[in-house]
């Protein structure tokens, strides 16, 4: 049995939130997509999978609401709303990302929600949260991921703070909020009580920024933008290369001192010497005390130049293969056609044949990101 297979989602969640409800459902979870009666605006986001009665389907939808049943209803009608409170008496979850005090404007507040079933879990995803001066502001993910402070760090130090083409937001916040969930029914498990989670999407993103924001706390410096390149891991403010080119795209590497990066760079040292690649000096470093904490600028460019010129005759396939076979800490920068064609995603059977009924044709998936007891849930 699937881990949340006894659990049942409300799903009323737009774009923000849509992530949320596929994870609970790929945990197992019985998940219902409570739509407006005209449908999700994003049915109509592009691009469209093409019906065999002249219809079209957003593919957007489609692979964000997999894991979903669905049904209709207009809860500014009376109607529709004692339909939903029914529906909502045999929930364990309601998520939403409407604006701060849409429930309460329909007649569904928490404390109502509550009132009926003390046990339910409210999980609210809005851009900035349900207090404070932002509550009331839209937010659409580039204006997120700006007052996060994640396009700060994004982009070339002289160039224009950047912003992932993908929206990212709706990825983070919608992780954040499942955890949430699943946090605020280990605490129902103890005390039979449910809550209401507040989720916050600057917050979820501004989660997803490591060690920056203590910079600022420690030691009141701003971390800056470096390209492709990684500041702040010496005192004499070096920066190090942490994309290369390779012959069919690129590869993520960082020269890492101490224990963690060892072994790496003994084997990347003793694999460039294989390949007739490796200066002398390179070969004669004492790995097992060298710290990158005091290096000077002129020392890094002095090892990622031969580095460079080793990595830029390798494939990614071969630089992946050599770094797992010499347990060397570096990866290649994957496309969508990569992933598509990864073998441990297809070892895992990661991709899903789903049937659309509507269209009688047959879409690939991705399926659970969770293996349990040799189980998946896909639907």
């Amino acid at each position: 049995m699937m881990l949340l297979a006894p659990y049942r989602v409300l799903d009323l969640t737009s774009e923000l939130g849509f992530l949320t409800g596929k994870i609970l459902g790929d945990l197992g979870a019985d998940v219902i997509k409570v739509e407006p009666i005209a449908g999700e605006p994003s049915r109509r986001r592009p691009p469209f999978l093409k019906n065999g009665n002249g219809s079209s389907q957003s593919l957007f939808w489609l692979a964000n609401n997999a894991n979903k049943r669905g049904l209709t209803l207009d809860l500014h009608h009376p109607r529709g709303r004692d339909l939903f409170l029914r529906l909502a008496k045999t929930a364990d979850f309601i998520i939403e990302s409407f604006r701060p005090g849409t429930l309460a404007e329909l007649g569904l507040p928490y404390e109502v929600l509550s009132n009926e079933h003390p046990s339910l879990i409210l999980v609210s995803i809005t851009p900035y949260g349900q207090e404070g001066p932002y509550r009331d502001l839209a937010g659409s993910d580039l204006e997120i991921m700006a007052l996060s402070g994640a396009m700060s760090l994004a982009g070339e130090k002289d160039g224009e703070p950047m912003r992932v083409t993908v929206p990212q937001a709706p990825m983070w916040v919608g992780a954040e909020a499942a955890m949430g969930a699943l946090t605020a029914l280990a605490f129902r498990g103890l005390t039979g009580q449910g809550q209401h989670v507040d989720v916050s999407a600057q917050v979820a993103v501004m989660a997803a920024l490591a060690h920056a924001p203590a910079f600022w706390d420690l030691n009141r410096v701003n971390p800056e933008r470096a390209g492709i390149f990684v500041t702040g891991r010496s005192v004499r403010e070096a920066k190090m290369r942490v994309m290369w080119s390779c012959q069919d795209g690129w590869i993520n590497f960082i020269i890492y001192g101490g224990p963690a990066g060892r072994r790496t760079n003994q084997q990347l040292a003793a694999w460039m010497d294989e390949k007739g690649m490796a200066p002398e000096w390179l070969k004669n470093i004492d790995w097992t005390s060298f710290a990158v904490t005091s290096i000077t600028q002129e020392e890094v460019d002095r090892l990622e130049a031969p580095i460079a010129e080793f990595f830029a005759t390798l494939t990614k396939r071969e630089f992946l293969a050599g770094a797992i076979e010499r347990q060397i800490l570096g990866y290649p920068v994957a496309t969508v056609a990569d992933i598509y064609d990864d073998e441990q995603l297809q070892a895992r059977q990661f991709w899903q044949e789903v049937s659309e009924p509507d269209s009688g044709s047959t879409l690939k998936h991705p399926g659970g990101f969770a293996v349990i007891d040799g189980e998946t849930f896909a639907d």
